[in-house]
Order: C-alpha cells, then structure tokens, then sequence
C-alpha cells in the first residue's frame, strides 16, 4: 500500500505527466456529460424509456448501448458513440491488403498515416450516414407520433446533423486525448462507458440475490472472486508471449585482434496477436443473422431467432468458431513473418540451428499457428462466458462483465495506459540520476 502511495506521490511530482492525466481525465468527463445531453424535438422522457425497455434484456442492442456508456439508451447527442471511427479503421485496415494506394500510404512514414487518418475520418462521416437513420427509424418505431415536437423530415434533419457532429466530436476528444494525454484516446472512450454500466450493473446484481433470496452476500462475494479469476485469466490472455532467441554474428573490432560476442536477444510472438478484434469482426456477421428474424418464412424467421439470441446455444457456437476462424485471419495479416525474417537477416541475426531467410520465415510462421490455436481458444471462451455464467442466475447486466468484448477492452486499455504511465515514470528516473551523477562530477 505504501509503495502505491509512493507510486502516486511520484505520478504528481512529474508535472508533464501530471498534465498530460488531467487532460485526459477532463476529456473523458467532457465526452461522459455530452452523453447525458438528448436530441431535440423529442419527449426524452418516453424516449429513454422506449429505449431502455429495448436494450435492458441484453442482446445486440445492450452491447451496443455498454460500448456508448448508456448514450444508445438515453437518445444521445452521442448515441452512436465512436462505434463508427471504430468500423471506419476496420475498413481501411482491411483495405490497406488489397488497395495498392493504402499500401503506399502505410509505407510512407508520418506522411502517410495523417493521409490514413484523413481517409478515417471521412469514412466515419459516412458510416454514420449510414448508421444514423436507422438509429433515428428506430426510435421512430418504437415511440407515438405524440412524442415528437417538431415534424418528421425537420426532425430527421436535425437528428442527422447532431448524430454526425456527436460522432465527431467523441472523434475528436479521443485523437486529443492519444495526442496530448496519456493512452489510446478511441479506446479510452470505449472503456469509459464501458466502466460507466459498471455500477448499476452490480447494483441491479446485489438487489436480485438479496431481495429475491438467490443466495444474499455470500453468492456475490462468490461471484466477485469467480470475476476476478476472470480478469487474471484476461490479463494472461492479452500479456502472455512466446519468446523466439535469437542470436547476433561475432562483429569484429577495427584495429584489434580479439571479436566482439553478438548480442543474445528474442522475439516475442504474443499468444493473442489480435486482440479483441476477432471478437468485434465475428459480432459484426452476428447482425446478419439476427435480421432474419424478421422474414415473414416461418422456418427462416425461427433460425434468425435462435441465431439472433446472444446468449443461446447456437449463436455461442457459431460465435465461437467464427472469433476462432478470424483470429487466425487477423493475426496472418498483420503479423508479417518474411518481413519479420528479412529485417532480421539484414541486421545480422539469425534464431539457432535455423537459416535465416526463408527457413526462419516458415518457423516464425509454424510457432505462431501453433501459438495461435490455444489463444483463440482463451479468446473464444472469454467471449462466450457471460452467456455461460448467465445460466447460474447473474442477470443479464452483469453477465457482461464477465467476458467478452467489453472485459478484454478494460483489461487491454487498462495495461497499455499503466505501461505508458510506467514509461514516464522511468524516463523520470532515468533523468533524475543522470542529474545527479552531472552534478557529482561538477562537485569534484
């Protein structure tokens, strides 16, 4: 406990650091009072409830309305969130495999990631375009005609003004916060509504055991530690690595008889390469299914039912093998072991008993498929754990939070934003005792 204060003491004695968590305190406060902002021209109070009634049993919706910290629900200036910068970087990071303009951009440098950021931007305008009328055709469907202050075609343009400039604006703040605060900015503003359901999840959670009789204070204390083990299996899971040695040639010393010993070092092939984005690319095929629910066939109408139940039998297995098909995808595309093998080659290193060029790529390649397997594995169970949890009387809120998307994005976020802040706290120290030895010499 001491040295967490110490920990602390140490944060806020570094004025750069300091700073740099207040912005980004300030911007996620910033981002969490616009969504507590409605849009015009509607009853909020019908609205909310109309909304809250559709995504309180959970499913697609619910997550959709966690990731948004309950804006989705609440008829936001930020209804949709940053979902949409967030398919836009799916899209163009899909499209920089294919498009050869994409991949010029990715190799040229600073340049051309601005330009890559620009091509974002502009195509989460459009996806919201897209996404934005069918948010406002469902509040539509599901509120009276009474509800509504202004007329339909005002109200639509109105409505898809706010939805785009809200889009942009959470756009905006997190580009700040990962410019001028401390973390990913996009993923910190995922995270911050995701802690936002947090405590009414666990409340609604401890009301059910203690009112209803389902097991009071010890079941909840059973299934906090149960959702700790969880987090501990996450943390495994996102920081857990295989290392590959690797050994540097003998360099010769000019004007010397002796050779310098290469340098001994390793690469490190993370179990799971890909994140949490095989779980977003497989919940986004989910949707396909679920629309079939509503064919008028009876017999299409009840498999789009059974596969449109996030926390069925059916929807869990297809989801399962799906994250399992796409983490092998996504870790072939962005993984690139000939490139890994070529800059190894030319530096001078070589992995033991292995040839270096093409030999180490198809070793690489072999141990980060075997590597592979058991990651997906993890991630797919992570994923369908609340569906499995939910069947021991957690309600659907709190579920959740035992797995999932929303689980791996807080732990992810949670690691990356403490190892920057470690990286500023050593860099102090590394400072401080360069000071030091300059005035020791001054001294003498």
């Amino acid at each position: 406990m001491k040295e967490f204060i110490q920990t602390i003491q140490d944060i806020w004695k570094i004025e750069e650091l300091r700073n740099k968590i207040l912005l980004t305190l300030g911007f996620m406060a910033i981002y969490r009072f616009a969504a507590q902002i409605p849009l015009p021209g509607i009853d909020i109070a019908v609205a909310q409830a109309a909304l809250h009634n559709q995504t309180s049993g959970g499913g697609i919706l619910g997550l959709l309305d966690m990731f948004t910290g309950g804006a989705f629900a609440k008829a936001s200036v930020v209804a949709l969130g940053i979902m949409p910068y967030i398919s836009a970087s799916i899209v163009v990071q899909l499209m920089g495999i294919a498009v050869p303009y994409l991949q010029k951009l990715q190799k040229d440098g600073e340049s051309g990631r601005k330009k890559i950021n620009q091509i974002t931007r502009w195509l989460t305008i459009a996806i919201t375009m897209v996404q934005g009328p069918a948010y406002i055709t469902n509040i539509y469907q599901l509120i009276p005609s009474s509800a509504f202050y202004i007329s339909g075609t005002m109200f639509w343009l109105t409505s898809m003004v706010v939805l785009t400039a809200g889009t942009i604006f959470a756009m905006w703040l997190g580009e700040k916060i990962t410019d001028k605060g401390i973390g990913n900015g996009i993923s910190l503003l995922i995270m911050i509504g995701i802690i936002a359901r947090f405590p009414g999840a666990f409340f609604q959670e401890a009301v059910s055991k203690v009112t209803a009789s389902n097991g009071g204070l010890i079941m909840i204390l059973i299934e906090i530690v149960v959702w700790f083990l969880v987090i501990l299996i996450s943390v495994y899971l996102v920081t857990a690595v295989r290392r590959i040695s690797v050994q540097y040639a003998r360099k010769s010393v000019a004007g010397n008889i002796k050779s310098v010993a290469g340098a001994r070092d390793y690469i490190p092939l993370k179990l799971n390469s890909s994140g949490v984005m095989p779980i977003i690319f497989a919940q986004a095929i989910m949707f396909a299914p679920a629309l079939l629910g509503r064919s008028d066939n009876q017999i299409i109408k009840s498999i789009g039912l059974e596969f449109g139940n996030m926390f069925g039998v059916w929807y869990n297995l297809l989801f399962a093998f799906l994250i399992i098909i796409f983490s092998y995808f996504y870790t072939a595309i962005t993984i690139p072991t000939n490139k890994m093998a070529d800059d190894l080659k030319r530096s001078g290193g070589f992995i033991p008993g292995i040839r270096p060029g093409k030999d180490t790529a198809e070793l690489l390649d072999r141990i980060l498929s075997l590597i592979t397997f058991p990651g997906s594995i993890f991630l797919a169970l992570v994923a369908i754990l609340p569906s499995i949890v939910i069947n021991f009387g957690i309600t659907h809120s709190w579920a959740l939070f035992y797995g999932g998307t929303s689980l791996l994005i807080m732990v992810g976020v949670a690691i990356d934003t403490i190892q920057q802040i470690n990286s500023h706290l050593l860099n102090r120290h590394y400072d401080g005792l360069m000071k030091k030895g300059t005035k020791r010499k001054s001294a003498i």
